[in-house]
This record gives C-alpha cells, structure tokens and sequence, in this order.
C-alpha cells in the first residue's frame, strides 16, 4: 500500500461519528458544519477519493454521501468546479443574546496629526516588490532556517555601510543587531541592563511614556533630565548617583524638536566614560533634516559608550517591524545572547529585501523623495499659522516629521477640546511629560508627516479654524 493519499487535495476536518452507519454519519456531520457556518458557502470540499483516504472509508460511500446533499440543496456539483457548499443552504442560527452591532463611536475624528508616524500611503510598493522578488532568488538556503540571533549578514552588512556613510555611525557588521524595531530594542537593553545590576536609566523630561514603561517593567527607575531650547542638560546627569544609563534623542529631541548642543553631547560622553555609564541614543528620524546637513549621531564621539538604535519606522513604515541597534564590542554577545532567548524577530525574508532594497540604492531614492514632501508641508505649516495664525510661535522644525506650537498658559487642553470639535485629533505636549519633569510647556506636537495627501489640506484647515 503507497502514501501517495498524503499528497494531493484538500484537508476537510470532518468527523462521521453516529450508529446509523458511516454513509449517514458522514452526511450529519457535513450537514452540521454547514448549518453552524464552520463551511461556509462556496468552500470547495475535497475530492470523493481524497476524503475516503483521509477517512479510511470507502470511495463509494463519501461519492453517496456527496450525491445525496447535492439533491438536498446542501452542496453543489459541477463539472471542472468540483463539489462545494451550497450558496442558499441554511444560514447560521443566530447566537443566543448576541449583542447588536456596535456602531462607531460620535465625533470620531476625520482627521490626525498625531505625531510618530509617517505618510503611509507613499510607501514604495513597487520598489519593495521588485526588492522582495531580487531577495528571495537569491536567498541561500540557510535564510530559511532560525539563523544567527544577531539577524541576516545580508542587511548587517548594508547596515553598516549605509550609517557609516549617512549618520557618521562607527560600525561593523558583528556589533549590529537587527531587531523589530525600538520597542524590542529597548525591551532587550532593559533585561541586559538589569542583569548587569543597573538600578537607574535617566530619560528625558518629554518623551514617549511606552518607552519608560518598558523601562521601568524592566525593573529600573527612571530620573529625568530637564529639556530646554538646547536640549537635554545633560551636565546634570553626574548628580544622578545610581543612573548606569542615560536614554537620549540628540539629532532631534523628542518631542520639543531641538538638537542636542555640542557642549551637552560632549558632557554626556564625559559622563558615561567617567562612571562606565551606557548612552542609548534614539535616532528615530536623523534622515529627515531641511535646513541644514543633518546632525551626525552621538555615536560617533565614543562608540564603546554609546548604543545606536535606528528602525525603518519613520523612512519607510512602521509595520514592517525593522529596527537595528550598534552595540559596544563589550555588549554585543550578551544582547545577542538575550535576544536569541526571546526568538522575536523580523522574518528572515523582510530582512533581505531590506537589505536588498538599500543597496539597490532605493532606499536612499526614496529618503530623498519623502525629505522634499515633509519639508513642503512643514513649509505649508509655517506659511499657513504665519498668515492666519500669526500670534501662535513655532518651533522644532528644522527636522523629523512634527513641529511644536506654543501656546499660552492654560490654552493645551482647550485647543485640544475645539480641535476634537472640528474632527482633528491632535495631542499636547503635556502627554509626553515626566511626571517629575519642573517645566511645563503649553503646545501642541503637531505630526505634519502622519496625513496622506489627500488628507493634508483637510487636516491643516481644520488646525488653523482651530488657533485662528
């Protein structure tokens, strides 16, 4: 007797259970799972020989069983279209109690310039395909299996190459971990640190709260450093006794837009060589400057100190889940080592079209591409509160994708009730204090980047109905 049974149709999970014979019971349990919904209609059944092989029944009796529902109206049969579920059998009975349908809720916003997230609608679809294709041709075998915890060699090594050449990072392909983006990076980081018995990592005063939550589920206390229109003061973190790491966005301070002044890059790196400290530097988007040569990354002054984390986040799209970090030479093995124990990764195939996309020269096309549209519509932004809104002051525009709009005191929540009046979701920037943080702002954080152009004129007039 041969296997060949197990390699041709389709799997149908059926059970013919019952005492009035295999035929009968074949035909109840059809028509139960048709009746409950679990075949739905127009679901294609396997074959009469596929079935009776995969029962251990006889041919005949599945063949019977299928004739006698095709004349009940439960299946259909046709020539070269082979046996499905009827279209007009009997419908799934309702559930008990089932609760109406929910509607969407009153005032849900026509529009969003919530900050973190780029136009997603320009993601280069037909370039990522073709990379995609490229990738997978080449794919050696090896790409298929669990692999190095590290990630691909493929898109460590373009990696390297690309933020050597693009943000001044000092790389090589054995210090790069390739992760699912920041938060991974960040859950990694924490466990690590942790381990080597760090008690505190000091965050900025305005930053992301899912960023210091992770921080401190990871068992660490978070002190903040105060932000000011030079950035992190960063001389104050030789007061914070126990902090063994300092968690920074030097390029473009998030959310308050301001670069990390030279003099405070250079006390952080002091800080972290005098004490051994660790800085953790989030360059989440040092692609996207207008006015001037991006601000190379903090990595640069001391690569033994500082961990560079990046992701594909705001250049491409947050979904695809790619993310990297340039680790000290003292750290890479124990990082590796806690990743490989999570096993959460990009797929292997994402990594290599990555890979395959930036060395193409793609990637780089479509920064340069997606920098002249954000800086337009900043540009738009600017011109618009200029005209029409000319006592609101706007700052943290010479880079990412969000600028900051000051407000008088007590004036956040207020423009936030009318800007949800007008259909227009928007945040302050009291959502990314510190608790501890001392000053505290009034403005919105406006993510001019988030719209897709069919939306951006709709979501600017509704921000200027709203401060006019």
């Amino acid at each position: 007797m041969t296997d060949d049974w197990a390699t041709f149709g389709a799997d149908l999970h059926i059970d013919p259970t019952g005492s009035t014979g295999l035929r009968a019971g074949l035909m109840d349990a059809l028509r139960e799972a048709v009746r409950t919904g679990r075949l739905t209609p127009g679901t294609r059944l396997p074959s009469s020989r596929t079935l009776a092989a995969d029962l251990g029944i006889a041919r005949n009796t599945v063949a019977d069983a299928y004739a006698e529902l095709v004349a009940e109206g439960w299946l259909t049969a046709r020539q070269g279209s082979g046996t499905r579920v009827a279209r007009r059998a009997d419908p799934r009975p309702p559930a008990a109690a089932a609760p109406p349908r929910a509607k969407p809720p009153r005032g849900a916003p026509a529009y969003s310039l919530k900050s973190g997230t780029p136009d997603l609608a320009t993601f280069p679809r037909a370039e990522w395909l073709k990379a995609a294709r490229r990738a997978l041709s080449a794919a050696p075998n090896d790409a298929f299996g669990y692999g190095d915890p590290r990630g691909r060699i493929e898109l460590r090594t373009v990696l390297a190459e690309y933020l050597a050449r693009a943000r001044g990072v000092y790389a090589d392909p054995d210090r790069i971990i390739v992760c699912s983006g920041f938060v991974h990076a960040l859950m990694l980081l924490g466990k690590v640190l942790r381990r080597r018995r760090v008690r505190e990592v000091a965050v900025e005063s305005y930053c992301l709260g899912i960023h210091t939550r992770l921080l401190t589920e990871a068992g660490l206390r978070i002190p903040c450093l105060p932000v000011d229109e030079h950035g992190t003061r960063t001389g104050e973190l030789h007061a914070l006794r126990h902090a063994g790491a300092v968690l920074l966005t030097p390029a473009h301070q998030f959310p308050t837009g301001v670069p990390l002044h030279p003099d405070r890059r250079a006390a952080a790196v002091d800080w972290a060589r005098a004490t051994g400290g660790l800085i953790l530097e989030d360059d989440y988007d040092g692609e996207f400057r207008y006015d001037r040569q991006p601000v190379g990354a903090l990595q640069g002054l001391d690569p033994e100190r500082v961990v560079y984390l990046g992701t594909a986040s705001k250049s491409l799209a947050p979904g695809l889940r790619l993310g990297w970090m340039v680790v000290p030479r003292a750290l890479a093995a124990e990082i590796a080592e806690a990743k490989g124990a999570s096993d959460w990764a990009p797929g292997a195939l994402d990594q290599l079209t990555l890979a395959e996309f930036m060395a193409s020269g793609a990637y780089d096309r479509h920064v340069r591409s997606m920098r002249l549209r954000y800086r337009n519509r900043r540009d738009q932004l600017v011109a618009a509160l200029a005209e029409r809104a000319p006592h609101i002051r706007v700052s943290g525009i010479a880079a990412g994708l969000h600028a900051v709009l000051e407000l008088p005191e007590g004036g956040e929540a207020e423009v936030i009730r009318a800007a949800a009046w007008q259909g227009l979701a928007v945040e302050g920037l009291a959502f990314y204090r510190h608790p501890d943080a001392d000053l505290k702002r009034e403005a919105l954080v406006i993510g001019y980047g988030t719209p897709t152009d069919s939306a951006w004129t709709g979501a600017l007039e509704a921000l200027l109905r709203v401060l006019a």
